[in-house]
């Protein structure tokens, strides 16, 4: 009966660590097609990653975006990004990539990992929301967004031409 038991328990908890690490993945994101351009042979990422928050001593708590990775196209990680611009500021930091096609791996507010294939082109910046709290433009079609599983808008459709 012992060893039944810790097989069940071995079996359960390998269970519960592959769905742990099991990512949701979500269509491929672009930039917004309404957006500025810039005369540059790089773009933007910027990845609104779930919040975590974050204390010190007796300072009231402060939120800010946590980390992610980025892997090229043939699945090699390229960087780690830890996604905070200063000590105290929410806002995700951007990073500038060459144009082409890349995956992020991150946490999202509801979801412990999403992958999100990325399109990345010169001179415009792609935008991943997962922390719920982006709901795209009212005027926008439905078909023009990227959403998670529950209906959650991640970003803007984007390609991911060869």
């Amino acid at each position: 009966m012992k060893s039944v038991n810790i097989l069940l328990g071995t079996g359960l908890i390998s269970l519960l660590a592959g769905c742990a690490n099991t990512a949701v993945t979500v269509a491929p994101v672009g930039p917004n097609p309404f957006g500025r351009e810039q005369v540059t042979a790089n773009g933007g990422l910027e990845v609104f990653s779930s919040l975590v928050g974050r204390t010190e001593g007796n300072n009231p708590t402060w939120y800010q975006h946590s980390g992610y990775d980025i892997y090229d196209a043939h699945g090699r990680l390229l960087q780690y990004v830890g996604n905070t611009i200063g000590r105290y500021a929410q806002a995700p930091r951007r990073v500038v990539l060459p144009a082409g096609n890349y995956r992020v791996r991150a946490h999202a507010s509801d979801y412990l990992w999403v992958d999100v294939p990325v399109t990345i082109e010169p001179g415009r910046t792609t935008k991943i929301h997962l922390d719920d709290q982006w709901q795209g433009p009212d005027t926008v079609s439905n078909q023009a967004l990227v959403r998670l599983p529950d209906g959650d808008p991640v970003g803007w459709q984007g390609s991911l031409a060869k």
